[in-house]
């Protein structure tokens, strides 16, 4: 359980770097995870990517995307692009605005290596085509993975999960079921929860559970009035990892 750093990345952009940092280099299979908060003039222009996915899910503001094969769009809040990069793709990615920040995450999801060399591809949804779980004092935002038998509508290749959860009212519990052998993790962007009962975690916490310290669920309490986190889960491949910067491969 750690505070993420806050690093300069892109032009001008700050973040802070929930997984790929000092404290939690990568988390098998995911390779990168940034909340982002950046406004014009700052931002992330023409930059490459191969061997892996990138999924951006907006809190707040815009995101303007374009890419060299001529695909470009704008994603704004609730909105989740979720890019394929397989052999390999050059984009940018640019806040929307002098005045209002573009607010969310950045995740890198590890490719494996049958797939690592296919087609770039995107799966983009805006926030009314993403279903959303609604139980007394919870909501879950369901980008990938299942709740309740309300299932995300994106295709995952590396399997895993991908939620974002509300918890409304102080000591509402949520527990989740994670398959047997993922890894996953809480990480808290609004309010505080306690984690597994007896964990606190603030604002700005990451809670990290390893394949085997799940128990296969993980249980969640509000602490306050409001609480919001995303839960990311997903399977382990196992594969050797080499990685230079936005290329990741076998060897």
């Amino acid at each position: 359980m750690f505070t993420p750093l806050e690093r300069p990345e892109g032009v001008g952009a700050r973040v802070k770097r929930i997984i790929g940092g000092s404290e939690l280099r990568n988390f098998d299979p995911f390779l990168m995870l940034d909340l982002f908060n950046v406004k014009l003039p700052a931002g992330f222009p023409d930059h490459p990517h191969r061997g892996f996915e990138t999924v951006t899910y907006m809190l707040s503001g815009e995101i303007h995307h374009e890419d060299f094969k001529g695909h470009k769009g704008v994603i704004g809040p609730g909105d989740i692009q979720w890019m394929t990069a397989g052999k390999g793709i050059l984009h940018a990615e640019m806040p929307g605005s002098f005045d209002t920040p573009s607010y969310g995450f950045q995740l890198w999801i590890n490719l494996m290596s049958k797939d690592k060399y296919c087609e770039p591809q995107y799966q983009e949804f805006y926030k009314k085509d993403i279903p959303v779980h609604q139980a007394d004092n919870m909501s879950a935002k369901v980008i990938a993975g299942e709740v309740f038998g309300v299932k995300g509508p994106i295709h995952t290749r590396t399997p895993a999960y991908f939620i974002d959860f509300t918890l409304t009212g102080s000591g509402k519990e949520y527990t989740h079921v994670i398959p047997a052998n993922w890894n996953a993790m809480v990480f808290v962007y609004e309010g505080s929860l306690e984690v597994q009962e007896g964990k606190k975690a603030a604002q700005f916490t990451n809670v990290v559970f390893n394949a085997s310290s799940t128990e296969g669920q993980i249980k969640v309490k509000s602490v306050g009035e409001t609480a919001k986190f995303i839960l990311l889960a997903g399977t382990p491949m196992g594969e050797k990892m080499v990685q230079h910067g936005p290329f990741v491969l076998n060897t």
